[in-house]
Formats: C-alpha cells, sequence, structure tokens
C-alpha cells in the first residue's frame, strides 16, 4: 500500500476547479502529497437563462473533501473573476489568504461585508517573496494588468516548478509603479520550469497590447476637443490606472472629478489609502457638489461600462439617477471594450444616451490589460517551459494558445488543453490527466447559496416563458365529493377578463375529469392532482398552445 502511495505522490496535480471553458471563476487546486495549494477564487456572472440569480460560484466539493491538505489560497489579483467567491468559499473552506497590498485591501473590504475579517487568517506579500505552504512553496512575481499589483506565481514542488502568469500584459511604461519582472521569468526559465499555465484571453490577437499610458494621450485630446461640455467617462470599477489618467487629465484641463458607483468608490478609497493612486488636492468632489461648479467643469468618471442594467450611467441613462441626468451638452466616453456576451447591454445604453442627446465616444479610449500574441511568445520564449497549459478562457481561446505554444516548438503531447475538474499529474518524466473531479456551477439568489438548482431554474424558464395556472378545490374524502371549487387562478398566462369564456371552459373540464374520478372512488389526492394537471394542460394546448406550469391545490374538509 505503502508503495504505491509513494508513487502517486511524486507528481504534481493540478486540478482547475473553474475558470475554462469560460471568462470568469478561475479557481486552481495544485496538490502534492498532502498539501494543496489553491490559486485564486472568483466568480462568475449569470447567464440570460439564469433567471433571478445574482452571482455563480465554483463547487468547491473536492476541497472539502480534502480539506485536511488545503495550506492557504494565493490570489493573482483583485478583479471579481478571481477573489469574488472568496467570502463564500471561506466560510467553509478557512485557510489562510496570500495576496499582495492592494489585492489584499479589496478583499478586506468584500470580507468586512460579509464579516469574516476576524475569522479569516490574512498575510500582505510583497513581490519576490515566497511562501512555503506545506510540501509546496510559492513565489509572487511582478506582472502587469489593468488592476496595480498583479502578480504572476512561481509554484515550486519536488515534481519540478510551475508558473501560472495571472491575467497579465508586458507593460513597460506602467502608469503606476514597475514594469512586468522579465527578468525573473528568465531567470526561472533558465533553471528550468515544468509547466506554463498562461492567460489565454487575447490569444487570438497578433500583435502587442499598447500600454496603458497611451490611454492618457487620448483622454488629453478628448478633454481638449470637448472643452464645453461636461464630460462621463464609464470605465470598469477596479482600473485604477485608468481612474488615475483621468484624473490626471482633468487637472490639467482645470475641472473638478466627482465619481460615482459603490464599487468604484469603494476600490479608490482602498487604492488611495494604500497609495496606489495620488489624487491632487481639491480635484475630488462629492456628488452634492457639482451644483457649484459649471458643467464645462466637470467631470463624472462613473460604473457601467458594461451596460449593467443597475449600475450607474445605465441609471444616469434611463433617467433613474437621483442625482445625476445626462442629455444635450454632454460628452459619454466608454473607456472599456464589451465583454463578450454584454454587446446587446452597452448597445441599448449607448442608444439611449444618444436619444438624450449626448455625444458618445465609444473607440479608442481604451486598452486590453492582456497580453496578445507577441507578448506570449515572449513569456514562452523565456520560460521555455516542457509542458504548456493554457488557463483563463474560452475554449477558442485556450486552442489559439496551443497553436502559439506548438509554433514555438513545444511537442504537441506536451500541450493540455484542460476543461474544468481535470486533474492533469505532471513530473519530470511524463505528464497525463489521471481523472477527474467534481466541478460545477453554485448558484446564488439573495442571501441563499446554492439551493437554487437545475430543477428550481427550470420552473422559473417555465413560469417566464408561459406564465401558471393555480387550480384549487375543497375535498370532503369521507363523502368522496367536492364541496368547493375547482376554481382557477392564472398569473402569467393570459389576460383574466378578457378570456372568461376560456377560464370557464378548462374550470368545467377540470371538473367532469375529477367528478369522473370520484364517480369511480378515486379520493387519492396524487390522482386528482395527476388527472387536474394532464386534463387542463391537454385542453390549454389544443386551444392556444402553450403550456404554462399547473399547481393543483387541494383542502380537506
Amino acid at each position: 500500500m505503502k508503495k504505491k502511495e509513494n508513487k502517486s505522490s511524486s507528481g504534481l496535480k493540478v486540478i482547475p476547479l473553474g475558470g475554462l471553458e469560460q471568462i470568469g471563476m478561475n479557481i486552481t487546486a495544485f496538490e502534492y502529497g498532502d498539501s494543496i495549494v489553491v490559486v485564486d477564487c472568483g466568480l462568475s456572472f449569470p447567464a440570460d437563462d439564469m433567471l433571478g440569480i445574482d452571482l455563480v460560484i465554483p463547487d468547491v466539493t473536492y476541497l472539502k473533501d480534502n480539506i485536511d491538505k488545503v495550506k492557504g489560497f494565493v490570489i493573482t489579483h483583485g478583479h471579481e473573476d478571481h477573489i469574488g467567491a472568496l467570502p463564500y468559499v471561506l466560510r467553509e473552506i478557512n485557510a489562510p489568504l496570500y495576496a499582495t497590498r492592494l489585492t489584499m485591501g479589496i478583499i478586506e473590504n468584500k470580507l468586512k461585508e460579509h464579516e469574516l475579517t476576524k475569522s479569516v487568517k490574512r498575510k500582505v506579500v510583497k513581490f519576490g517573496q515566497s511562501i512555503n505552504m506545506g510540501q509546496l512553496r510559492v513565489e509572487f512575481i511582478k506582472t502587469n494588468h489593468s488592476i496595480v499589483d498583479a502578480a504572476a506565481l512561481a509554484i515550486y514542488s519536488p515534481a519540478g516548478v510551475v508558473v501560472h502568469t495571472g491575467d497579465f500584459k508586458v507593460d513597460y511604461t506602467p502608469v503606476f509603479g514597475d514594469a512586468i519582472d522579465l527578468q525573473r521569468f528568465a531567470e526561472l526559465g533558465k533553471k528550468g520550469v515544468l509547466a506554463l499555465m498562461c492567460d489565454s484571453t487575447n490569444a487570438e490577437r497578433p500583435g502587442f497590447t499598447p500600454s496603458e499610458r497611451t490611454v492618457g494621450t487620448t483622454f488629453d485630446t478628448l478633454f481638449e476637443e470637448h472643452k464645453n461640455t461636461r464630460i462621463f467617462v464609464a470605465t470598469f470599477a477596479s482600473n485604477v490606472d485608468r481612474v488615475q489618467q483621468i484624473i490626471n487629465s482633468a487637472y490639467k484641463f482645470g475641472r473638478k472629478v466627482c465619481v460615482e458607483g459603490r464599487s468604484m468608490v469603494s476600490i479608490i478609497e482602498t487604492a488611495r489609502n494604500l497609495g496606489c493612486i495620488s489624487i491632487p488636492d481639491n480635484t475630488l468632489i462629492e456628488i452634492e457638489q457639482m451644483k457649484d461648479y459649471p458643467s464645462e467643469k466637470q467631470v463624472i468618471i462613473t460604473t457601467g461600462s458594461q451596460g449593467e442594467s443597475m449600475a450607474a450611467l445605465s441609471r444616469m441613462a434611463g433617467g433613474m439617477h437621483r442625482k445625476i441626468t445626462i442629455g444635450a451638452g454632454d460628452t459619454v466616453i466608454f473607456s472599456s471594450n464589451p465583454i463578450p456576451g454584454n454587446e446587446k447591454s452597452v448597445t441599448k445604453v449607448i442608444n439611449e444616451l444618444i436619444r438624450k442627446g449626448a455625444d458618445v465616444i465609444f473607440q479608442d479610449a481604451h486598452v486590453s490589460g492582456h497580453a496578445c500574441q507577441e507578448e506570449i511568445k515572449l513569456i514562452y520564449s523565456l520560460i521555455r517551459p516542457k509542458y504548456a497549459v493554457p488557463v483563463h478562457g474560452e475554449i477558442k481561446h485556450l486552442k489559439a494558445q496551443a497553436k502559439i505554444a506548438q509554433s514555438l516548438g513545444i511537442e504537441k503531447e506536451n500541450i493540455f488543453v484542460l476543461s474544468s475538474g481535470d486533474v492533469l499529474e505532471m513530473s519530470e518524466e511524463k505528464a497525463q490527466v489521471t481523472g477527474r473531479v467534481p466541478v460545477g456551477a453554485i448558484l446564488v439568489d439573495g442571501l441563499g447559496v446554492g439551493d437554487v438548482g437545475n430543477v428550481v431554474l427550470r420552473d422559473r424558464q417555465h413560469l417566464a416563458e408561459d406564465g401558471i395556472m393555480v387550480v384549487v378545490m375543497s375535498l370532503d374524502r369521507a363523502e368522496g365529493q367536492l364541496v368547493a371549487g375547482p376554481d382557477i387562478v392564472s398569473r402569467g398566462f393570459v389576460y383574466v377578463k378578457e378570456s372568461d369564456e376560456l377560464i370557464e371552459e378548462a374550470r368545467q373540464t377540470v371538473d367532469d375529469a375529477l367528478q369522473r374520478c370520484l364517480d369511480r372512488g378515486i379520493t387519492d389526492w396524487g390522482k386528482l392532482k395527476n388527472t387536474t394537471k394532464d386534463t387542463l394542460g391537454d385542453y390549454v394546448w389544443k386551444r392556444t398552445k402553450r403550456r404554462p406550469m399547473i399547481l393543483p391545490i387541494i383542502m380537506e374538509v
């Protein structure tokens, strides 16, 4: 038995529990012997068919089953798709948390909200520092991304070193802090790296991603061109560098800046406290102070660049914001690209703003935070891994990176395009997928975590598409007869006042069917309910070609 155990622990297991086949919900377990280190713990946002769902978080059954092995969570950066599930997961798996300064600042705001600050052990890590976690050791390496303090990770195990890039781009002139530590990547490559897990988001795009600083020049030009209008800039709440550049341009042109949107206010406050953003004195004003300044001296930085219905910009566009309305004489700059799937919502908000008379600019005021093909090639060339494991992206992105790896001379059998749940076991001798672990999506609705499953969602879709008919009746079981009803109440099926005849005929049809059952001595509730469902379902289908949900309610007297 022991011999077998040694053999199984000789490889490093890489187990993605989410984040593959989609953008979002990133979480990966690294396991060697009796140690598991979890990298990132993100959420994703619900698809259109997930009615009423607020968030989607990963299923961490595998971590719960191996809770004694979990040494801690290591976080690459502070975006929701990498940290959003932490408050939910830490309740079940309370392990220490390691992250860089701003990332930890953002996480702490979340933990405060969920009243977890006392119970979760946390450590802020500096770049270049290593953390020992059981049989594994994790080193934080400086990278650039669309949020400050993003890190790549070198994960050291007895089987070899794995480099995980996190979300990254190569920016030689970042707005804040140092450029990506390419020297460290090269040093690791010289010593020998077992596998590279590299960001695939822009793997289909040729060339290089421009520096974040280029957006600053664009803002200067746009502010120059729109001197006589009030300017709104919509961007991601977490893009602190972008906010810095908007503030720089505003200051240069003598404008006051107001920040609107709860998530953005919170992140900027955290970044300011940690010295990750510098705001000149008397530049930032509260929303109430805007009336003290002429509109051409104002800049409003807002959330809602993805067309989210409850975000500040959407509410301003729809005239639902309590304090700000957008109209003629306003310029709105979208400083982001729509995330795949959000194009419709963004277009809707743009159309709404144009209808209100605003001037809308949505080209060239954004650069991506992810590496394009040439930067991906650079990282591969520096690290020279034996195995390539593309991460962070839909299948088309992962495959595009696999092609890049192959073009750089990595053998096809050493490239692994994984699915969430695959167990990839790697050693110097070989690497192979050796099994699967349970994975999936847990739906969060209000305060309920996981209490809405496929059955409930299916019911919600059914209700949304066809409505509901409730059939109420009172039954005297001893006498075997109906005392009252059946009465039919419908919601979302037909407008009752104009369909009296249809409802009355449906009621009569159900009544006849129930009487036939009772005449034959059938008083079993289950059978009566099924009869009601079948009879009413058939009748409604024949008359309307619809299948509403039918809910029979029997009361006994």
